[in-house]
């Protein structure tokens, strides 16, 4: 059975995860008004692959013998000032939760829990990959996102992004 503080450290962080969905639904929602359909569609399958993460992490608690503890999710914003704003906001995001996993990593060793180091790890690197390509359109974002033609060819790139669930046999 997986201890007390690794649950509530689990279950924060299933909260986490489904704020994050909720953001990229919101963000989605606004690159879709603002007529980046292929934006919208980076955030809609980043929502769907945080909403998956969430579930994933759900099932874990569930599976080591423990109760999850579900709090309140928050509401995202809605407005933003465009979308370099947006994915400025989004690496800050993600960085925040990195810092979160991290923390459960950590604690997870602490605790001498190796199913639960082994099992966290995958989101550290999964982190690791979040924050790499968001820095990429960020950066991107940062050099050409005045020109026009860029902010075209942008959105038509972001637009092939699909979902793939990151856990097929679950």
């Amino acid at each position: 059975m997986i201890k007390n503080t690794l649950t509530k450290a689990f279950s924060d962080q299933v909260n986490k995860e489904l704020y994050s969905s909720y953001l990229y639904l919101a963000m989605s929602a606004f690159a879709e008004q603002t007529g980046y359909k292929g934006i919208a569609n980076w955030f809609f399958v980043q929502a769907q692959e945080e909403m998956a993460h969430g579930i994933h992490m759900y099932q874990y608690i569930v599976e080591r013998g423990a109760a999850p503890a579900f709090g309140e999710i928050e509401a995202p914003p809605t407005t933003f000032e465009g979308i370099h704003d947006m994915f400025v906001k989004v690496l800050a995001h993600e960085q925040d939760v990195t810092e979160s996993i991290n923390t459960i990593a950590t604690l997870a060793m602490k605790e001498n829990d190796h199913a639960c180091y082994n099992f966290i790890m995958w989101y550290v690197d999964e982190q690791i990959e979040e924050e790499a390509g968001v820095k990429d359109i960020l950066a991107k974002l940062t050099n050409f996102g005045s020109d026009p033609g860029f902010l075209y060819n942008l959105d038509n790139e972001l637009a092939s992004r699909v979902f793939v669930h990151p856990f097929p046999n679950r």
